[in-house]
């Protein structure tokens, strides 16, 4: 069974940084993709970035050049690191991975990301 559990959020001002993380077992991790979504109450589910089993990355366009994605093959770990935090970044932020063939994916249960002074 694969888990997925995201840690790292918070309460933070605007201006400041956070690293979440999303901690990944029961996988070969390596041939996993993975990407950090968002969800505020009343909005849809956002894709904030994505990275592949080889490290390439992207990124939505509200994120770039503040938040970067990255993953550690040898602590089955993904990372999001997120600077210059705004108010509209406040929100619950899930880790998805997607298997090899890419008929498989799975949730993690989410961590909240709270950006206000």
């Amino acid at each position: 069974q694969v888990h997925l559990v995201e840690s790292g959020g918070g309460l933070v001002q605007p201006g400041g940084s956070l690293r979440l993380s999303c901690a990944v077992s029961g996988a070969l991790f390596s041939t996993y993709a993975f990407d950090w979504y968002r969800q505020s109450p009343g909005s849809q589910r956002e894709n904030v970035a994505a990275i592949s089993p080889g490290g390439s990355s992207h990124y939505a366009n509200s994120v770039k050049g503040r938040f970067t994605i990255s993953r550690d093959n040898t602590k089955n770990t993904v990372y999001l690191e997120m600077n210059d935090l705004k108010p509209e970044d406040t929100a619950a932020y899930y880790c998805h991975g997607i298997g090899p063939l890419g008929n498989k994916d799975y949730w993690g249960q989410g961590t909240q990301v709270t950006v206000s002074s």
